[in-house]
């Protein structure tokens, strides 16, 4: 072999991407040492997408005070790449992780800061966005964000509501005078895996509210919310993607005529994967485990539809493996976790075997 790609998500629990990396990178030295091996970061758009693009990107750490899901003022951070695109994740302003459980209430959080943090952006001169979205505690369609960047949200009597999911079912009209110069002009790239639309039996409300606190009378209030204003907003509340984070995806792609994307497709463009699996004769990807859901858009599904567009074959190895195939190998003892060495051990033995069969052939 001449030339070989690594580009493995985390093992979650256990090892990060660059640990799955640096092990993979080793075994490939080891049966083939004067192969060229070049490792990429990778992420599925969620824990570890800005660690990921910025390890291929240059670009500067922006913090700044925002506020969290319930209002109360904390630092985050965003990154703002060297070619001037804002790199953002939503969970770092209005993340469910921000909240401790008995602070779970969708009915009361709010997007605004991740409004913040992109109005932070464009005064700075970003005009062009890649906008995590995964995570979120918030149930709000949006409106907080937007209201961060000079949308207003009016009820019967032309006051401005709060931007919060309980608020929804109140808005009669919605006021565009003020919005944030710049924002008409700038390009949002959102990472989205969720096909839900914005309400409904499958809407953001029934399948994720529960797990940002609501009880079955909230995730009823809030479906109504979102149906309602759907109606006030006068776009297509049906599109995959419409749900994700409480509604924050229909918000992007209605108000801020956003590009909806797999959050694996999105990170494999910013580090560039196209150009570098040009030419290689391998590529070696990995996760935790690999099974149904894998298929579903996760990382590792990424990586093999994309580099087949180049006819570049795939090896993935996995800390556990649901339905073993030719391509996909177990590098863990006890079926559910994976070590270093392990994996290490693991992708020697399978490409010593590779070796072996091309020398027979």
């Amino acid at each position: 072999m001449n030339k070989v790609v690594i580009a493995s998500d985390s093992f979650k629990g256990t090892l990060t991407s660059s640990e799955v990396a640096d092990s993979v990178a080793k075994a490939v030295r080891a049966v083939f040492p004067d192969c060229e091996v070049v490792k990429l970061k990778v992420a599925d758009g969620g824990e570890g997408t800005s660690d990921a693009i910025i390890s291929a990107k240059a670009g500067r750490l922006v913090s700044l005070d925002v506020s969290d899901p319930l209002g109360r003022t904390i630092q985050s951070s965003y990154y703002i790449l060297d070619d001037g695109t804002a790199l953002i994740e939503m969970s770092k302003a209005s993340g469910l992780t921000l909240l401790s459980p008995d602070e779970r209430n969708p009915l009361k959080t709010s997007t605004f800061g991740t409004g913040q943090m992109i109005a932070n952006a464009l005064t700075s001169g970003c005009r062009r966005f890649l906008v995590g979205i995964g995570g979120s505690a918030t149930n709000d369609a949006g409106i907080g964000m937007l209201s961060a960047l000079g949308f207003r949200f009016l009820n019967n009597q032309g006051q401005a509501v709060s931007p919060n999911g309980g608020s929804l079912s109140e808005i009669a009209s919605i006021d565009s005078a003020s919005v944030l110069e710049g924002l008409s002009e700038s390009e949002f790239t959102v990472a989205c895996d969720v096909a839900s639309p914005l309400y409904g039996p499958a809407g953001a409300a029934f399948v994720f509210a529960p797990q940002k606190g609501a009880d079955a009378d909230m995730v009823r209030t809030l479906d109504s919310g979102l149906r309602h204003f759907a109606e006030v907003a006068d776009y297509d509340a049906g599109f995959a993607g419409a749900g994700a984070a409480g509604g924050l995806g229909y918000a992007f792609k209605s108000f801020l005529n956003a590009r909806m994307v797999r959050g694996i497709d999105m990170v494999l463009d910013a580090v560039g994967f196209d150009k570098t699996v040009q030419g290689a004769d391998l590529v070696i990807t990995g996760e935790g485990r690999y099974d149904g859901q894998t298929q579903a858009g996760k990382a590792v599904y990424g990586i093999k539809s994309r580099a087949s567009l180049h006819g570049v074959p795939v090896l993935v190895v996995a800390g556990s493996v649901e339905t073993p195939s030719e391509d996909v190998v177990c590098a863990s003892s006890d079926g559910a976790f994976a070590s270093a060495d392990d994996i290490e051990k693991t992708v020697i033995k399978v490409l010593e075997w590779r070796k072996n069969l091309k020398s027979l052939a």
